[in-house]
């Protein structure tokens, strides 16, 4: 191969390169080899640990370390490519793990104001990569979060609870198709469940049945207690 060919090649993989949104060093893909690695370390060994009963929970990794990083970053950062990775990986996890399921993928809706401050919402974009991994089907818009709510970190128990009532409604066309599956929610943490309730709650008064939530990653109080970045959006 000419030697201006591959100068030319060089070049290109230098101007296409892009830094790890976590380090700052050059990255072939979202992030870094190494930071990859770090993300990779989080994985739960059973993601099914807390699929059970009243509302199942898929959790791909522990909130905390890098893991905690990442989503902080793609949140706060606007850095939204991070969701693609991923929602990628809870997906690889789901399909070795629960694939007998069939359900509609919604994910967790922000207040449109939140949205638009922010620019996107991260659990959207984590659903979108899940389902291209899954090959489930996805309703963007299934869910919607009619009632603008306070950040869930800092508030009791109960006050997390009272800060989402009514924070939610089904969409006009989810509740006119009279749906034969259930509902999969996907979010990016899962920690006290709150949120998840609520969202649950909401659907069932519409006579859908929800299947679980799969959240990118779900806290382990014993190891890591929540943070400033433990609220869901």
């Amino acid at each position: 191969m000419p030697t201006w060919t591959n100068n030319l090649k060089g070049f290109l993989n230098l101007f296409l390169q892009s830094n790890c949104p976590l380090c700052q060093k050059p990255a072939s893909g979202e992030f870094c080899l190494y930071c990859a690695r770090q993300l990779h370390n989080c994985h739960h060994q059973d993601p099914t640990t807390l699929w059970q009963k009243p509302i199942p929970v898929f959790g791909w990794g522990m909130y905390g370390g890098p893991l905690k990083r990442a989503i902080a970053t793609m949140k706060y950062d606007n850095q939204p490519q991070i969701a693609r990775p991923l929602g990628q990986w809870l997906g690889e996890a789901w399909l070795s793990n629960l694939s007998q399921y069939k359900p509609l993928v919604i994910p967790i809706p922000l207040h449109t104001s939140k949205q638009k401050q922010r620019g996107y919402n991260q659990a959207a974009l984590i659903a979108q990569s899940f389902c291209q991994t899954t090959g489930l089907k996805l309703q963007l818009n299934g869910l919607a979060r009619v009632r603008e709510t306070e950040a869930q970190f800092g508030l009791s128990a109960s006050e997390r609870e009272n800060n989402l009532v009514a924070a939610f409604a089904v969409s006009r066309e989810l509740r006119d198709r009279r749906l034969k599956i259930p509902v999969l929610l996907v979010d990016d943490i899962y920690t006290t469940g709150a949120t998840a309730r609520s969202a649950v709650q909401t659907f069932h008064e519409c006579g859908i049945a929800v299947l679980g939530l799969a959240a990118v990653a779900t806290a382990v109080k014993d190891k890591y207690p929540e943070s400033s970045w433990a609220s869901h959006s």
